[in-house]
């Protein structure tokens, strides 16, 4: 719905009118707990009206949380200084450096030359296609930290074309192989998102909301961590998919012709595909060894790729300036660290997990931690966004458990996992499910129904293997 129009200007007041409600009830209706000062309880209300902004979006959410980072300097106290001081965050800046690394991957074509690699070693068939894709998306997953930049920017246009190879259009001919190949795509591509530190942008958001409350996750650590349900997830999820979505259309030998073509047609590795090439490996080389080898901060890694790229010419200063996604998450993103940082300082979250353990206190953790588990996954029915469900729920229902008991790690992993892979559920789950969703090629039934089969799938793996496999690194 365009901006200016009635509709829009209606909705905007109604979502704000609600928002200013839900604060004000919160902040002055609901008693505060005695030792928290009335500021703490107005910066909760506000937290709270923020959560909910971004999942009513009165207005983009960049822009909604620079106004909530601005008023928590009026109705909380906080100072100036103090509430800008995320976009100082070294993690925030990990993430920007990401991202301007994977504009190089997308401009000189490296990208898409990596998938069309898989494609032509796998794509005999119409899952080695699927599996083909997943491992392009695995594989730029470990520096393209935007799932909608590498699934929707590199994975989906290539899912379309195969698709269109075989005569296989939204419609009629849909069942020949692209409704298959969007969810089977799809539903891999949330895999990957759980399995990296760099999977999903606010993947680093987990990280330092785990790391507030005592427990740190590495880039590496959280690789050792995902790599092994990860790859049983994407070993099994496309043939779920095919039992229940078969495709006409079984053999695709023209899948690997047309994915020659198109290496063919790209010639050899450009000068500064191949420089790419080389600062992408280092990169991750230097994420995966600190603290073995090195110590060199994860984010001066980053930013040192993203140097060299400039001073060697493959990035262009223009690239930085003109990266919209970069520039709208360091708005967000660095406001909601922040924002964060400050909720725990006022006491909030230690005063919730108290609350809550009172109630709950005769549970055991294992059960407590299964219902809570259940409840953080399937709540995703409700919401399009994996960055306002981690914000909503993963400290509150991390704390709880670790105050009755729960080992930190699996508390820390697990939340902050599972979220990307509820993602899968609906067509609005993430950035990348209304990209494939638009297509046509899938009903609105079959991509719920898929969903949640899939949801149970990937939760038997990541509860039995997952956790079994975090046991042997001494996660918990």
């Amino acid at each position: 719905m365009p901006e200016n129009t009635p509709q829009s200007t209606q909705r905007k007041i109604a979502s704000f009118a609600i928002l200013i409600a839900v604060y004000v009830v919160f902040s002055y209706l609901i008693p505060k707990p005695i030792s928290m000062k009335q500021e703490g309880w107005q910066l909760t209300g506000l937290f709270i009206a923020m959560v909910l902004g971004l999942i009513l979006e009165p207005m983009p959410g960049g822009a909604f949380v620079l106004l909530c980072v601005t008023l928590s300097t009026i109705v909380g106290g906080v100072p100036i200084g103090k509430a800008l001081a995320g976009y100082s965050d070294a993690t925030v800046w990990l993430v920007m450096a990401a991202f301007f690394i994977s504009r190089a991957l997308l401009n000189t074509g490296l990208a898409r030359r990596i998938a069309l690699f898989f494609v032509r070693a796998f794509g005999k068939t119409s899952i080695g296609v699927t599996y083909a894709l997943a491992l392009s998306d695995l594989s730029l997953a470990w520096i393209i930290p935007s799932n909608g930049a590498r699934s929707g920017g590199v994975v989906l246009p290539i899912v379309r074309s195969i698709a269109e190879l075989y005569g296989s259009s939204p419609g009629p001919t849909a069942d020949l192989l692209g409704r298959y190949l969007m969810m089977a795509v799809y539903q891999s591509v949330c895999v990957t998102c759980a399995m990296f530190f760099t999977g999903q942008a606010s993947n680093p958001l987990a990280a330092s909301m785990a790391k507030e409350m005592g427990y740190t996750i590495t880039v590496a650590g959280w690789f050792m961590a995902g790599i092994v349900p990860g790859l049983c997830s994407m070993a099994v999820i496309p043939w779920v998919v095919m039992r229940m979505a078969p495709p006409v259309i079984l053999k695709t030998p023209a899948a690997r012709e047309f994915a020659n073509e198109q290496l063919t047609a790209m010639g050899s590795m450009s000068r500064h595909e191949k420089i790419l090439a080389a600062v992408f490996v280092m990169v991750c080389s230097l994420w995966v060894t600190k603290g073995a080898y090195h110590e060199l901060d994860i984010t001066i890694s980053g930013l040192l790729g993203v140097v060299t790229l400039l001073m060697v010419g493959v990035l262009k200063w223009e690239d930085i300036r003109s990266e919209k996604s970069a520039w709208e998450m360091f708005i967000w993103y660095g406001g909601l660290v922040n924002l964060g940082k400050l909720l725990n300082e006022t006491g909030v979250t230690k005063e919730f997990a108290s609350g809550v353990v009172a109630m709950f206190g005769a549970q055991p953790w294992p059960i407590l931690f299964a219902v809570a588990l259940l409840v953080y996954f399937y709540v995703h029915y409700g919401l399009a966004s994996i960055t306002a469900h981690m914000l909503a729920m993963y400290v509150p229902f991390v704390s709880v458990l670790k105050a009755q008991g729960a080992p930190l790690g699996l508390m820390a992993f697990a939340f902050a996992c599972f979220v990307n892979l509820s993602a899968g559920l609906t067509h609005y789950g993430t950035t990348p499910s209304p990209m494939f969703f638009a297509h046509d090629y899938v009903s609105f039934k079959d991509w719920w129904r898929v969903g949640f089969v899939v949801s149970l799938v990937n939760l038997t793996i990541w509860t039995t293997i997952g956790f079994g496999w975090w046991k042997v690194l001494g996660i918990w």
